[in-house]
Parts: structure tokens; sequence; C-alpha cells
């Protein structure tokens, strides 16, 4: 159910943030995908990468990180965490991902997920993305992930509330 009484602010990563980050990822994913505090931070610490946190009515209640690369945007993480789920937290951070990545001249975000997150997948699918291709033993060697992709549009804001859809469409796991 979709909770309207939630505040919601999206603010920069601070560093007295990552401890909580790291533990929500490894909330967020099962071991193997989750990753460890050296490849977060690794990402984190990227040139081109930003985190972005979403703080609901005080609580870190989930994170993005993303970069930039070739006029192409890679969203690395996405994480909300459990208690904030079917909120709209996720589907803010996606567009707010999505302007910065526009605002820095990307024309297409891309993302990897395994092919056994349905929730997932259903949330990208719903945030306009597409399967491109199956990536073979992507995650520990052995479970495959989809890249899935979207072109972007440098002229759309980011929306302030969610879609009469997501409003509707309540899924468990991480978005």
């Amino acid at each position: 159910m979709y909770n309207r009484d939630v505040r919601i602010n999206m603010r920069k990563f601070e560093s007295g943030d990552f401890d909580r980050l790291w533990q929500m990822d490894q909330e967020c994913f099962p071991p193997g995908i989750a990753y460890s505090r050296l490849e977060l931070m690794h990402y984190m610490r990227r040139p081109n990468a930003f985190t972005v946190v979403a703080e609901a009515d005080g609580e870190v209640a989930g994170f993005v990180v993303g970069e930039c690369w070739n006029s192409k945007g890679h969203v690395i993480t996405l994480d909300v965490a459990e208690p904030f789920r079917r909120q709209g937290i996720g589907s803010k951070l996606m567009l707010e991902c999505e302007a910065r990545f526009a605002q820095t001249g990307c024309t297409a975000s891309l993302l990897e997920t395994a092919v056994n997150n349905f929730p997932a997948i259903t949330f990208y699918k719903d945030h306009g993305y597409v399967v491109l291709k199956t990536i073979p033993r992507y995650y520990e060697g052995s479970l495959d992930a989809l890249l899935m992709g979207k072109k972007l549009s440098n002229t759309t804001p980011p929306r302030s509330t969610p879609s009469a859809r997501e409003k509707r469409n309540s899924r468990p796991g991480s978005e």
C-alpha cells in the first residue's frame, strides 16, 4: 500500500552515511550480489559517480549510486530498506538518478539485474527500461544478469509524485 504521509528528502551522500548504506545493501541483496565494503566504496568514489540518499521522516530509507561515462549513465545500485518499500522511494531515487544523467549529457541509462529478481525487473520495466541482452554468469560466475536500458531526455525534470501505476503496483523486493 502506498503511504502518502511519509516525507521524503533527497540529499547528497555524506561520509557518515557509509556504514548504513553498506548495511542496507547487505539486507537488499543476497551474498554474492551484495557489494563488499570495498566494492561499494570503490563505486561511490569513481570519478564520474554520485550517490543520492533518500531520507523518510529523517531516517535513511534508500540510496542510489550512478555514474556517467561516454554519454551513458549506469545505475550501479538502487537500494530501499524493507520498511520503506512501496512508498515511492525507489521511484524517486530512479528519477533523481536519471535527471542527473540527463543533466550531464547522458542519452541513455543502463543497469544490470539478476534474471531471477522479478520485482526489480518489473520495477525497471515500469520505469521504461527494456531488456537489451542477457549477460551469462554475471553474478558469482553462475547467475545470469539482464542488461536493461532506457533512452533519456535531458528536458524531463524529476517527478515529485508517483504515477497512478506506481501507486497501484505494490510489490515486494528491493526496487
